[in-house]
C-alpha cells in the first residue's frame, strides 16, 4: 500500500432532492482519474482506500454514498427519507460528480457492495468507463442476499436463530420481509430499539466472517454507534428491496462492458460473497480476468491488498 495521503480538494455536491453527497479529491490532480466507490451500502469512504493508488500517477477520487459517512442527511437519524436513496439515483449522483469535476473517463474501484454500484454504473455509462477494479464480487441477486442473510447460516444456525429473533414482525417470514422488519426497527423514534437492532444486524454480519483467519473480531458491530446505525440501515433499505435491480440483470447486461478491461479479485473463503460470483461474471465479461486469493476471505488479508496495488499499477502508464 502507498502512503497515507489528504485531499487537495474536497466538497459537498448538491443532488437537487435534499441530499449533499460528500466527495474528496487526492493524488496528483493530472493524473489518471479513478473513482473509489465504498461498499456496505452505508459504510462510507476510508481514508485506506486511498492508498491504493500511486499518488503520483492517480487522481483518486472518492464518495461518501447518500445518507452515509460525510452526506447529509445521515441514516442514523430516524427522520431522513430513505426514498430517494436507491441505485439509479446513485448511478445519477456519480454521473454528476463525473461533470462536476470534468473528468472524461475513469477507473472504477470497489468491493462488496460497491461491485454492484460499479457495474450498475458501468453498464448504464459504459463510455465513460476506462478500466475496473473489483474485490469481492456481488450483484445483488436476491439469491445472493438469500444466501447471506438465510443461507450461509447452515454454518452458523445458532447465530441464524437470533438475527431472525431479533425482528419478531419478519422473523417467519421471507429474508426479504425480515430485512424490512429491520429497517422498520432501525427507523423507529425509540433510540433503544434503534440501537438494538443495529447491533443485532451487524454481530449477524460478524459471524459470518468468523471464520476468516485474516478477519478482525467484531469488524461490522466495533463502529461508533452513528455509524453502525447508518451502515445497518441503509443495508436493509437496500437489501430488502433487491437494490432495485432486476434480477440477474449485472450479469445479463456484462456484455455491455465490453471493451473494458477488468480485475476481479476474489478470497477463496468469502462465505458471504462466494467465489462463484466472480467466476461467473468472467464467463460472460470476457474482458476481465479473475484473481482468486487463496489465503483470504471478504474482509481480505495482505495478499489481497498486493493483487489490488498491482492490479491498479496495471491501469496507469
Amino acid at each position: 500500500m502507498f502512503p497515507e495521503i489528504e485531499p487537495y480538494d474536497h466538497g459537498h455536491l448538491d443532488t437537487g432532492d435534499g441530499n449533499l453527497v460528500y466527495w474528496e479529491a487526492c493524488g496528483n490532480p493530472d493524473g489518471k482519474p479513478a473513482l473509489v466507490v465504498h461498499g456496505g451500502p452505508g459504510s462510507g469512504c476510508s481514508t485506506g482506500q486511498r492508498r491504493g493508488f500511486d499518488p503520483e500517477r492517480y487522481n483518486v477520487i472518492l464518495f461518501d454514498q447518500r445518507n452515509c459517512g460525510r452526506s447529509r442527511p445521515l441514516a442514523a437519524d430516524p427522520a431522513t427519507d430513505l426514498t430517494a436513496n436507491t441505485t439509479q439515483n446513485l448511478i445519477a449522483d456519480m454521473e454528476r460528480l463525473r461533470e462536476h469535476l470534468g473528468v472524461d473517463k475513469w477507473l472504477l474501484y470497489g468491493g462488496s457492495w460497491g461491485s454492484t454500484l460499479i457495474l450498475a454504473y458501468a453498464q448504464a455509462h459504459p463510455e465513460r468507463v476506462s478500466a475496473i477494479v473489483i474485490v469481492s464480487v456481488t450483484m445483488t441477486r436476491r439469491y445472493e442476499v438469500d444466501w447471506l442473510y438465510d443461507g450461509v447460516g447452515r454454518f452458523f444456525p445458532a447465530q441464524r436463530a437470533l438475527f431472525r429473533a431479533g425482528a419478531p414482525e419478519g422473523a417467519t417470514g421471507t429474508v426479504p420481509e425480515l430485512l424490512a422488519a429491520y429497517g422498520r426497527l432501525m427507523a423507529d423514534p425509540d433510540p433503544d430499539v434503534r440501537a438494538k437492532a443495529a447491533i443485532d444486524w451487524t454481530t449477524w454480519e460478524d459471524s459470518v466472517i468468523s471464520l476468516e483467519s485474516n478477519g478482525k473480531p467484531n469488524a461490522y458491530s466495533n463502529r461508533p454507534s452513528e455509524a453502525l446505525l447508518t451502515f445497518a440501515r441503509i443495508c436493509a433499505h437496500y437489501f430488502s428491496n433487491g437494490a432495485w435491480l432486476e434480477e440477474g440483470a449485472l450479469l445479463r447486461d456484462a456484455p455491455k462492458l465490453a471493451g473494458i478491461p477488468g480485475v476481479l479479485i476474489h478470497g477463496r473463503f468469502d462465505l458471504g460473497s462466494p467465489l462463484e460470483n466472480a467466476w461467473q461474471l468472467a464467463q460472460v465479461w470476457t474482458d476481465a480476468r479473475v484473481v482468486v486469493v487463496e489465503d483470504s476471505g471478504h474482509t481480505g488479508s495482505p495478499t489481497m491488498q498486493t493483487e489490488v496495488v498491482s492490479a491498479l499499477n496495471s491501469f496507469v502508464s
